[in-house]
């Protein structure tokens, strides 16, 4: 099936992307709606602006859309962006979030299309440690009891994934973050040609919450170690 992948940068998207490639589907072309506002209730928002290096990182051409973000008005700009791609169906990060994906598959069913949810109702730790063991995964955003700004930036790994079950055992903080409580960065994935790097971030803390702001990034040569990649820089 070729298909349109709505992208925000973080982890269930880029790994769904990841599993449409397994499976023998073809990305023809990445999606991405940034919201204005914070607050939106489909799109994330943290970094948004680098789904525009993600598409270079990964050879696939990017169709972006600004939306006000306002809730239910937001939908329109999405059925805009997937009127301007020709393909059979749509790729989504859904997890959990019954908002989301009913509304998604309302859109593609308007349009003709299919909806590929290839994580829909997984496991939440055996899905997160999948994840790591293939992607170069940092926490950008943080906005839940127990996290603090020692959180961003902070790599997905083994000992990651335990500090998320501890919040989850104290306050019952969903670990893969489908309550809010975090979003996240791919920087490097089975299907980027190159990596990215970070070279200049800055960290906003706003009382109980912050986001890990990355103000200079730039793509480097992949370098294979353990299943994922380190890379040395090349400007932009």
């Amino acid at each position: 099936m070729k298909l349109a992948a709505l992208i925000s940068g973080g982890k269930d998207s880029s790994f769904a992307i990841y599993r449409a490639l397994q499976e023998g589907h073809i990305v023809t072309d990445l999606v991405t709606i940034k919201p204005q506002s914070e607050d939106s209730y489909m799109f994330h928002s943290a970094n948004i602006h680098l789904t525009e290096l993600i598409s270079r990182a990964c050879g696939i051409p990017l169709t972006s859309k600004t939306s006000s973000g306002e809730k239910e008005k937001e939908l329109d700009d999405l059925r805009n962006a997937l009127r301007s791609v020709k393909v059979d169906g749509v790729a989504v990060g859904a997890i959990e979030s019954q908002y989301q994906a009913s509304r998604v598959i309302r859109i593609c069913d308007e349009l003709g299309l299919k909806m590929y949810a290839p994580l829909w109702h997984k496991e939440p730790e055996p899905l997160l440690r999948e994840m790591i063991k293939c992607m170069d995964i940092r926490m950008v955003k943080v906005a839940a009891g127990g996290m603090d700004e020692l959180w961003l930036g902070r790599r997905f790994d083994e000992k990651l994934i335990e500090d998320l079950k501890a919040l989850n055992r104290k306050y019952r903080i969903h670990i893969m973050g489908e309550g809010g409580e975090y979003e996240t960065l791919v920087l490097d994935a089975p299907y980027y040609k190159k990596r990215i790097n970070l070279i200049k971030t800055e960290n906003v803390w706003m009382r109980d919450h912050g986001v890990l702001k990355v103000i200079k990034a730039e793509l480097g040569e992949k370098q294979k170690y353990s299943g994922i990649s380190t890379a040395s820089s090349t400007s932009l």
